[in-house]
């Protein structure tokens, strides 16, 4: 699996299915404050994403989660379903993880 671990608070928050704040950088670097509801997980041998509808683009979007500088759970719960068809990967190479 990728190299980094995925950090507690998310992980928790995507278990418990609670909103998060965070704060991410883009890969320009440029610093934004997002409030996202977490759906889960993608991999690849290098990195790690938080898949989740983000509430400032209204859409779904994949966040590198090195790029995650400071996380916040919120008490307000998460609203919406992953879907696959959202997703635009071919089905035959998303499988289902559990955190350990």
């Amino acid at each position: 699996g990728p190299a980094a671990p995925v950090p507690a608070a998310v992980a928790g928050a995507v278990t418990a299915a609670r909103v998060l704040r965070i704060g991410y950088a883009d890969r320009a670097g440029v610093a934004t404050e997002r409030v996202v509801e977490p759906l889960g997980f993608l991999g690849n041998p290098w990195h790690w994403y938080l898949l989740a509808w983000c509430r400032l683009r209204d859409g779904p979007r994949a966040f590198r989660l090195d790029r995650i500088s400071s996380v916040t759970v919120l008490a307000e719960p998460v609203t919406r379903e992953l879907r696959p068809d959202v997703l635009d990967i071919p089905r035959q190479v998303v499988r289902q993880l559990t955190l350990a």
